[in-house]
Order: structure tokens, then C-alpha cells, then sequence
């Protein structure tokens, strides 16, 4: 749609501060409806009623974009230089890399094409048809072809068509979850408010696109449609929202610019070595840039997508379903988790708590006489139909009261057929009260009552305590005014309830039906929390994640709440409640200084959602957003992390999620953050093998390059990099957490791969690899093996070293469990991955000295038992040093820094 259209359909967005003439007359429309030439100009004019699709890039352009990435920049230069190297007779190395980077690409496309149905799911969410005033008469059309100045109707059972003004309401309830986060319906009036800055949530005149009639019936002027609608803003902000770089790719970068960094100075300095010597410039190039090849973890990117797959693999068996695997890593750095209210923390269903009846105050979960007044009126007095399967429709509220008496074994479909209805006054917003009339076995008549407990009590001249109807004194209204008030403060919705028998079915007039009743009782209601949502809170704040509740409910019901599950603190100054008209008035600047003051945010919208979000983003803060409405969509994309509802999420905040829950389930998220410090943990390791043994290697072949030494041929550096890199690197990959892994602190953006003594860790154990092999060498040369036969020995110290440095990395491997801890505190055999893989590389490496015909193939001799005895005693050493080392460490206190 474009800007003038856009601009044309957005006259005003205070509608709902205007009269309905100056709507009528500000949209040039009539209550009766446009004529159907007039609605053919507008459709040319406006555009259609439906979201813009916006541009779509091709499959070609996703794909090369995962090319722009600058690991797999130097991976494609690195296949480049080991065919050059090798004059193209060696191309394996090529194959394995290009194979790597392919794949990455393809997984790549796939995430980005799942994340782009976002758009497309909020399309499908449009009304199909719609009931409209034109010509004359009510007539059903496509809702793409309702324009700004429709007359639109409205009942039970519908989805809003557009934005609308309404003018005409009858008990119209319309529930706004989706858009507001609000768990019960909200109420629809026809009076013009006075506040230009009210929020969504509390625009009472208003019906706006997508959100669900579920009670009454109202009619409403089009005031808004397609892109300029409260949705279509949404979908703007969601199309617009930009991704948040992921810590792990933040990661990944900032490792491959070191890695960059430190291969570019490996080759000039080999180079120069080279030219030293006398070797010729170009020889002197292959060597050193076969040495700058040989330092790239070419198996790095595959090994951390396998170890990321092989982690939403456990987190699905969890009810977590990852849809963009560096979410699993990001979740692990999580500091802050901003929570929806309404079907993530609440169960998003209205519940009976609490019910005030002969003058006492009972838990929901207490026995209730079947004959009790309150139970017979609240079943009574109620809408609700019972599908065959028991299923409960209607109004939320209606149906936790039906509900209420099922499961205290009170049916009222049996209770109706002997005291069947025969009259009702519909519930009416002004009057607040909804009234039934049935018919006794005694001829007599029931009036039920139910209704908000000031107006009730305005009505009853008598009230039911202990069994018996007395007259209701003014102390008796006081005590069930303060009754009323302390269920409220607990962000209970209370409802009262009174009755009165006749002798004949009255006129259906209020005055006549709703007077000189018997007040019977109360009843409190809430969308409870769910029951372990406050364990799982309490985990995170232990684990120094600061969870947050962002809601459009109203103020009170978050807070207690909020309370009820541990997320605000009430000796705790920080945290504070604030609303969204509150924060409108905070500049970004004031927002960011008392950010840390607030952990609840009521009454707000999704632009507020998405500020919030941002604001702790500034403060460096890893930001996991949950949600489940379309309101949710885009502080999902703009969180860190976006985690949709599985069950009564959107497909649009599915779509824009990084991981669903599929059961719902806030305690979910708890048990991925684990899996994702896990996860970084695991990662770590792997790369501080990885980079460890590849700095080995150089160093072997350098210090061999300044010593004259032959060392290793490229053959034994391809085979110890498949076979002892690969198998031992995934079995890290996936080892258990490290204990108390939920006790420490999160790790946060600023944390790398290499903190937490990994750098210096890499650092040491890479030169004592490679100072072990090259030992080994030297020594081999100097045995007398073969005395005088100059190619044997030479045979047998390739051999030494070759087998050397492989098996130092297999054992290394064990040091690697824990950066710090001693390898028996981790448990050395613990994981029967890890040993499996460590068994298999070993009889791989094993394998080309000892089987005949491999002897040739790769330019080894068969050993003595002596030799081998080198060999093994100095690989095993890499254990007992790195040992010694971790202990000195633990002394100095180096683990607790």
C-alpha cells in the first residue's frame, strides 16, 4: 500500500476520542451504509482491506547471503590454498570444506524461509466475511473489500473485520488477548473518551481487526483498514524489525578475526623463515601458506552446528522446539527474560479462587453444598453452552463459573431440566447485571442475579447468611464492601450474586426484576498463575536471570500476580510497577535511567513492548522475550531471543520466535537455558581442542621448518585432524553440564569463547603438545633402532611423531572436560559418548601403523615395544602435566576469577 493511501486511511487515529457524528463525518459515511459506486472509489482509492506482502527475496539471494559470514570466507579461501598447495593433486582438504560451508548455506535458507511465514500467518488471520450496511441493506461481502466509511455488524462468534468506531453495542463483549494481552473480554461502551493518550487495551468504543466477539451483538464505522490498522502496524513493525546478531554469531566472529589475525602472522613470519634459510620465494610461499591452511579448524563450523542440532534435539524431548539453532547457544547467555503475562505465566483461563457465601469466605478447593444459593445463581445466571465432549463456549467468565460447579460434581445441564429457565434479562453494560427467571417444582418462580457487587447491593433489601434471609442493614452492605475490597486487592474479579422468589413470571423490566433481592454471596476470579511458573522463577533469579512481566492487563491484576509468582520483591525498591501511559511519558533518555526500577509493565502496547526490549539491549543485556499474541510479534524478532507459545501462541508469534514451547510452559524456558549454558560450555571445550591441537600443529611444523626437521607430511596432519579433531570434538560437543551450572551468573554479551581461561588454556596446552612431539623426534632420532641407516630412522621418528601427536590429542581430550576442575571431579569415563568416540579415533589412528598395506600409504614404519613405550609415556604425560597445572591454578584461585 503506498504512503498516500496509507496517509488517507490514517485521518485521525483518536477516533475513539471523537463522537460518532464527527467519526461519520470525518470519514463522509451514514449509518445506513455507502453505496456500492461509492465503496468501487474508495476500493480504488484505499486499497484493499488486506496486509502488504512486501518484497520477497529469491532463493539465490538468500543462499548467497550465507556466504557473507567471515568464518566461511576464510573456509572458501582456505579450500582455494590447499589445492594450490598441493598443485592439485591433494583436493580432499577442498572437498571436506566446501562440503561444510554448502550445508551451513542450505540450513541457513531453510531457517530464513521459516521465518519469513510470519507475514504470511498474519494474512491468513483475516476475516473471511463480513456483514454490512450498503445500499440499503445488510449484505455479506469479502472482508478484503471493506473500505474506510463501511457500516459494519457485529455478533457473537465473530472475528472484527477492520478498525471500527462503534455506535451501536448490546452487551457487546469482544476479547482483545491478541492484540492487548488481556485475558478477559473487554466490555464495549459507546461513550466518547475524553483521553487522546489512552491505550489500546482501554479504548471501550473501539473494535480493531482480528479480535473475537464473544458475547452481544454492536455495529461500527470502518474507520481503518489493511496496513493502517492496529494489526497491519504491527505487521510494519514486524517487517521492519531488525534482527538482534545472536551472541553466538557475535562469537564466531569476533573468533574468526582473531583466528584471521593470527594465521596472516603465522605465514609472513613462516615466510620470512623460509626466505631466511635460502628457500626459494616461491616454495617459501606454498610452505607458508600450506602452515596458514593447516591452522584453520576447517571442522569447526560443522562441529558446532552438530553439537547446536544435537542440543534442540534434547530441548524438543523438553517441549522446546528451536527453529534457529544458534537460539539454543543464546539462551544459555540469557540475563533478562521479559515474559507475557496471559498464557505464559497464567494458564489464560478465568478461574474461581475464592467464594463468599453465608457470611463465610471458602477456597475454591473447599466443599460446597450443592444446595448452596451461590453455586445454584452462578450456574444459573450464566450463558455457557456444553459441547457433546464437555467442552465449555462462551464468555471466559461465564464458563469458570459452570466450571467451578463441575468440578464440585454440580451439573447444571441435569439441574435445568428439573428448574428449567423461562425468561432473562440479558446482562447490559450499564446496568452491570444479568438476570434468568426458572420455573419450581412448587409452582414458584427463581429470580437469578448476578452482576458487579455495588449495583447488586443497590438492589437487595435482604441477604443470606447462616441458612436464613435477614434484612441487610447498612453495617452488613460495609462488611460486604470490605469482603469486595480485599478480594480486589488480590486482582480477583469479583462478581455478586442475589436472588428472590415470585409467585408469577414478572414483567421483563429492571425495576421490577431486579429489586428487593437477597444478596447471597461473592465470588473472586483470576487467570490464575501457572504452578510452576514460580519454581521456575525462582531458578532463574538463582541463576542471576532477572525475569520480567510484560502485560497490556490492568495494573493491580499484574502486580499481584507478579507477586503471587516471586517476580516483584516487595522489600525490594527495584521492583516497581509502571504502565504504559506512565512510560509515554519518559523520554528514551529518563526510560534507560530507571530502567533497573521496574519489573512489571502493565497496560501496555506492542511499541512499548519493543522499547522495553531495546532499553535493556543498551544496558548490554541479553534479552529473551516470550509471548503468544500478535502484539507479541515484534519484540519477539527484536529480542536476543523470541520464544512463542506452542499451544495458544499465533501463528504469527510462532513464526517470528527463534524456539516454541510446546507445552506453554514458562519452566520450559528454564530447563533451555540450562541446556543452552550447556551448550556454550560444550562449545568452548570443543574449540579449546580444536584451536589447542591445530596450534600444535603449526608449532610442530614451524619449529621443524627453523630445525631442519621433517616432521609431519601433509597425509598425517589430514588424518589426525579427521580422526583424533572430529570424534572427540562432537563427543565434547554433547557431555553432561558441569555441576551448579544454574548457580553462576549468566556469562552475558561481552563474553567470548575464550574467557573463562580458555585463551590461556589453548595457549599452554598447544605448546606442550607440540613441544612433546617435537621431543619425541628428537629423541627417535637419536635411539639405535636402525644404526647407520639413515631413511629408517628417519622412518621411525616420522612415525613416533605422527602417532605421538595423535595420541597426545586423545588424551588431551580428558583435560578438556573442565577447564579448571581435575578430569576425576568431571568424571573421565562419565560420558559413554566421549569414551566410544576417544575408542574409535584411537583404532583409526592405530590403524595405519598396524595393518599391513596402510604402512606405504601414509610413509610409516613398524614400531618396537621400546618406542612405543616413548610414545605412549610421553602422550600420557599431556594428562599428568595439565593436572599439575589445573591444581597450581585451583591454589591461586584462578577457577574463581
Amino acid at each position: 500500500m503506498s504512503e498516500e493511501i496509507q496517509k488517507k486511511t490514517q485521518l485521525t487515529t483518536a477516533f475513539y476520542a471523537q463522537n460518532v457524528e464527527t467519526v461519520l463525518e470525518e470519514v463522509e459515511a451514514r449509518t445506513d451504509g455507502l453505496s456500492s459506486q461509492e465503496v468501487t472509489k474508495r476500493l480504488n482509492e484505499y486499497g484493499h482491506n488486506q496486509l502488504d506482502e512486501g518484497k520477497k527475496r529469491s532463493l539465490l539471494a538468500k543462499f548467497l547471503d550465507q556466504f557473507k559470514d567471515l568464518m566461511i570466507i576464510i573456509l572458501l579461501i582456505a579450500a582455494v590454498l590447499s589445492v594450490v598447495t598441493s598443485h592439485g593433486e591433494d583436493v580432499s582438504d577442498a572437498i571436506i570444506i566446501l562440503a561444510v560451508v554448502l550445508i551451513n548455506a542450505v540450513f541457513g535458507v531453510i531457517q530464513e524461509n521459516k521465518a519469513e511465514a510470519a507475514i504470511d500467518a498474519l494474512k491468513s488471520m483475516s476475516s473471511p466475511q463480513a456483514r454490512v450496511r450498503r445500499d440499503g441493506h445488510v449484505e455479506e461481502v469479502k472482508s478484503t473489500e471493506l473500505v474506510p466509511g463501511d457500516i459494519v455488524l457485529l455478533e457473537a462468534g465473530d472475528i472484527v473485520p477492520a478498525d471500527m468506531r462503534l455506535f451501536e453495542a448490546a452487551s457487546l463483549k469482544i476479547e482483545e488477548a491478541a492484540l492487548t494481552g488481556e485475558s478477559v473480554p473487554v466490555e464495549k461502551e459507546l461513550t466518547t473518551l475524553e483521553d487522546v493518550e489512552v491505550g489500546i487495551g482501554d479504548r471501550v468504543n473501539m473494535a480493531y481487526q482480528n479480535s473475537n466477539v464473544t458475547y452481544g451483538r454492536g455495529a461500527g464505522i470502518v474507520v481503518n483498514t489493511g496496513m493502517a490498522t492496529e494489526v497491519g502496524k504491527i505487521a510494519g513493525m514486524l517487517a521492519n524489525a531488525d534482527e538482534t546478531e545472536t551472541p553466538l554469531k557475535q562469537n564466531l566472529n569476533r573468533l574468526s578475526k582473531v583466528l584471521t589475525i593470527a594465521i596472516l602472522i603465522i605465514a609472513a613470519i613462516t615466510f620470512a623463515v623460509s626466505l631466511m634459510r635460502g628457500t626459494p620465494a616461491l616454495e617459501g610461499i606454498m610452505v607458508a601458506v600450506a602452515l596458514a591452511v593447516a591452522a584453520i579448524p576447517e571442522g569447526l563450523p560443522a562441529i558446532v552446528t552438530i553439537v547446536l542440532a544435537l542440543g534442540t534435539q534434547v530441548l524438543a524431548k523438553r517441549n522446546a522446539i528451536v527453529r534457529k539453532l544458534p537460539a539454543v547457544e543464546t539462551l544459555g547467555s540469557t540475563e533478562i527474560i521479559a515474559s507475557d503475562k496471559t498464557g505464559t505465566l497464567t494458564m489464560n483461563q478465568m478461574t474461581v479462587e475464592k467464594v463468599y457465601t453465608n457470611g463465610v469466605t471458602l477456597d475454591a478447593t473447599d466443599e460446597i453444598s450443592h444446595d448452596d444459593m451461590v453455586l445454584k445463581i452462578m450456574n444459573y445466571s450464566n450463558d455457557t453452552k456444553v459441547s457433546q465432549d464437555g467442552t465449555l463456549i462462551g464468555d471466559p467468565t461465564e464458563t469458570a463459573l459452570i466450571q467451578f460447579g463441575f468440578d464440585h460434581s454440580y451439573d447444571v445441564r441435569e439441574e435445568v431440566k428439573i428448574e428449567p429457565r423461562v425468561a432473562e434479562l440479558p446482562f447490559d453494560s450499564d446496568r452491570k447485571l444479568m438476570s434468568t427467571i426458572h420455573q419450581l417444582a412448587d409452582g414458584r418462580f427463581l429470580v437469578a442475579v448476578k452482576g458487579a457487587p455495588d449495583q447488586l447491593l443497590k438492589r437487595a433489601t435482604k441477604r443470606l447468611a447462616n441458612g436464613s434471609e435477614t434484612d441487610l442493614t447498612e453495617e452488613n452492605r460495609k462488611e460486604i464492601l470490605s469482603i469486595n475490597h480485599d478480594l480486589a486487592k488480590q486482582a480477583l474479579r469479583v462478581l455478586a450474586f442475589a436472588y428472590k422468589y415470585v409467585e408469577k413470571v414478572p414483567e421483563l423490566d429492571t425495576e421490577i426484576v431486579e429489586n428487593d433481592l437477597v444478596f447471597a454471596g461473592l465470588v473472586g476470579m483470576i487467570d490464575p498463575e501457572r504452578k510452576e511458573a514460580a519454581a521456575a522463577v525462582q531458578v532463574a533469579k538463582e541463576a542471576g536471570i532477572r525475569p520480567i512481566m510484560i502485560t497490556g492487563d490492568h495494573q493491580d491484576t499484574a502486580e499481584a500476580i507478579a507477586k503471587r509468582l516471586g517476580i516483584i520483591d516487595e522489600t525490594s525498591a527495584n521492583d516497581a510497577v509502571i504502565t504504559g501511559a506512565e512510560l509515554n511519558n519518559l523520554s528514551d533518555e529518563e526510560f534507560q535511567k530507571v530502567l533497573a526500577n521496574y519489573s512489571v509493565y502493565a497496560r501496555v502496547s506492542p511499541e512499548h513492548k519493543v522499547r522495553i526490549v531495546k532499553a535493556w539491549q543498551n544496558e548490554g543485556k541479553v534479552v529473551a522475550m516470550t509471548g503468544d499474541g500478535v502484539n507479541d510479534a515484534p519484540s519477539l524478532k527484536s529480542a536476543d531471543i523470541g520464544i512463542g507459545m506452542g499451544i495458544t501462541g499465533t501463528e504469527v508469534s510462532k513464526g517470528a520466535s527463534d524456539m516454541v514451547l510446546a507445552d506453554d510452559n514458562f519452566a520450559t524456558i528454564i530447563v533451555a537455558v540450562e541446556e543452552g549454558r550447556k551448550v556454550f560450555s560444550n562449545i568452548q571445550k570443543t574449540i579449546q581442542y580444536l584451536l589447542s591441537a591445530n596450534m600444535a600443529e603449526v608449532m610442530t611444523i614451524f619449529l621443524a621448518t627453523l630445525f631442519g626437521w621433517d616432521v609431519l607430511l601433509p597425509v598425517h596432519l589430514l588424518w589426525i585432524n579427521l580422526v583424533t579433531d572430529t570424534f572427540p570434538a562432537i563427543a565434547l560437543g554433547v557431555e553432561p553440564a558441569e555441576p551448579n551450572s544454574m548457580k553462576m551468573k549468566p556469562r552475558g554479551r561481552k563474553a567470548s569463547f575464550f574467557s573463562g581461561g580458555v585463551m590461556s588454556s589453548i595457549v599452554y596446552q598447544g605448546i606442550l603438545q607440540g613441544a612433546l612431539t617435537l621431543g619425541v623426534y628428537g629423541l627417535a632420532l637419536l635411539i639405535p633402532e636402525h644404526a647407520g641407516n639413515h631413511d629408517a630412522i628417519h622412518a621411525d621418528a616420522l612415525t613416533m611423531a605422527f602417532a605421538t601427536l595423535g595420541l597426545i590429542q586423545l588424551f588431551h581430550a580428558f583435560n578438556v572436560k573442565s577447564v579448571y576442575q581435575s578430569i576425576f571431579t568431571v568424571g573421565p569415563f562419565k560420558s559413554r559418548t566421549f569414551n566410544w568416540s576417544i575408542l574409535v579415533s584411537f583404532l583409526l589412528l592405530m590403524a595405519t601403523i598396524a595393518i599391513p598395506g596402510f604402512n606405504g600409504v601414509f610413509h610409516v614404519s613398524n614400531l618396537s615395544i621400546t618406542q612405543w613405550g616413548i610414545v605412549i609415556g610421553s602422550s600420557f604425560s599431556m594428562i599428568i602435566i595439565v593436572e599439575i597445572i589445573k591444581a597450581v591454578q585451583r591454589g591461586l584461585g584462578v577457577d574463581k576469577k
